[in-house]
Order: structure tokens, then C-alpha cells, then sequence
């Protein structure tokens, strides 16, 4: 069940995973969006969208390596599919033709 667009937390988090490559698994995401988004999310609100993301098949996730710094419970490490990074494609190209022309518009309201 692919999904034709983002809500503004998914693309966050798809936004996030591209960014942090390799590494991005629960927390390494929440700290990138806190730290670049300005946005504090639970772990649960990351893992649920997580899970709606795979489910769409937008992302794909699998488990590391057990850590002996987690008691031996491994990360879930995530990795945009192809049609995950389509519909990144698609929602900057949404997002920027609402922005076009906005700019006077913000400007004059201060």
C-alpha cells in the first residue's frame, strides 16, 4: 500500500534517515530531528511513524549486531527504499512550489 504523500513528521523522519546514512536507527534519529528540527519527540512517536514508513514500504529496517553497551540487545537500523526516496523527491518539489512567491507575502507581515 504505497502512500502518494508525506505528513509533515514523516518527512522529518525520512529527512533524518538520509542524513544520518548508515547510522540512523531510534535514537540517532530523534537526536536529529531535536537538533535540526527543533523537534523533541518521544521514542514511541519515532518508532510508531517507523513502523507506518515500513509498512508503506517507503523504508526498510533490520536489526545490528547484539551490544554489550545494551545488554546485548541489538539496534534496528533504517534505510530509505526506492520509493521512499521518490516520495522525498515529490513532497520537496510540493513543498517548494507553495513556497514560490511567498517570500514578499512573509516579508510584509512583519
Amino acid at each position: 500500500m504505497p502512500k502518494d504523500s508525506l505528513g509533515d513528521l514523516e518527512f522529518l523522519i525520512l529527512l533524518a534517515i538520509l542524513r544520518l546514512g548508515e547510522h540512523a536507527y531510534g535514537v540517532s534519529i530523534a537526536e536529529e530531528l531535536d537538533h535540526r528540527a527543533g523537534r523533541g519527540l518521544s521514542r514511541a512517536t519515532i518508532h510508531v511513524t517507523l513502523r507506518r514508513l515500513e509498512q508503506h514500504r517507503l523504508v526498510l529496517s533490520e536489526l545490528g549486531a547484539p551490544r554489550d553497551d545494551r545488554a546485548g540487545k541489538p539496534r534496528r537500523y533504517y534505510q530509505l527504499l526506492p520509493a521512499g526516496i521518490e516520495l522525498v523527491r515529490r513532497s520537496k518539489a510540493t513543498y517548494s512550489r507553495m513556497w514560490h512567491g511567498l517570500g514578499a507575502v512573509l516579508e510584509s507581515s512583519r
